[in-house]
């Protein structure tokens, strides 16, 4: 893929530097060329020296022909702008925009913009690492409808199946880690001792999942 990220401070240059990785065709542009210097001997990728809401500096690197673009600069302000001007006038088919102010980044997704926001990410993440529980959730998917979580087999499960917690609509075993190899199960897969569970599970689920992991 053809992808454009317009910011190159951490997340930006750390961004470019996975997707290459990853065989992507990265470009970034900053209005620092000194920030180029955050991506390392090792990128490969273009860089633009220009404002990344302008439409000259957005051609430059190449958003005609772009497959995907990142908006990941300072400003909450300058994201949009850029990420609404990649969709709407270049027709970008996928863009990113990062909002630090989690109000915003609930009204651009009604507005079509996949938003990422690191403060509201965060405050999540760290609430649930102060609050002990067995069930730990790695990921909420859409607007929290759904989580997948993260439990080690309990006791009581030990020689049953995964058809034992599978709840149609609401609880689902993705797969299982098992002696440093994480695969997809069935619904007659056996559970052994010192699984780790990976589910996905229905926000309102999960004091079922609770019930049937005797985990309280």
């Amino acid at each position: 893929m053809r992808i454009i990220i317009i910011g190159c401070g951490r997340m930006g240059s750390g961004l470019a530097q996975v997707l290459q990785l990853r065989g992507h065709s990265v470009t970034v542009v900053d209005r620092d060329p000194a920030s180029f210097e955050r991506l390392g001997p090792a990128f490969k990728g273009r860089t633009v020296v220009g404002v990344g809401f302008d439409r000259q500096a957005l051609i430059e690197a190449g958003i005609e022909r772009a497959d995907a673009l990142a908006a990941v600069m300072p400003s909450d302000e300058a994201n949009v702008v850029a990420a609404r001007l990649a969709s709407e006038f270049f027709h970008v088919p996928r863009v990113v925009v990062r909002l630090y102010d989690p109000r915003k980044a609930e009204i651009y997704n009604r507005l079509g913009l996949r938003t990422i926001s690191p403060i509201s990410w965060g405050i999540n993440r760290v609430a649930d690492m102060l609050s002990y529980s067995p069930i730990e959730t790695v990921l909420t998917l859409g607007s929290g409808g759904v989580e997948i979580v993260e439990v080690e087999v309990p006791a009581l499960l030990v020689g049953r199946t995964v058809q034992a917690i599978a709840v149609p609509a609401s609880i689902h075993v993705v797969a299982i880690s098992r002696g440093g190899k994480t695969f997809l199960p069935t619904l007659g897969t056996v559970f052994q001792e010192g699984d780790l569970l990976h589910l996905a599970v229905a926000s309102s689920a999960k004091g079922r999942l609770r019930e049937l992991l005797g985990v309280g």
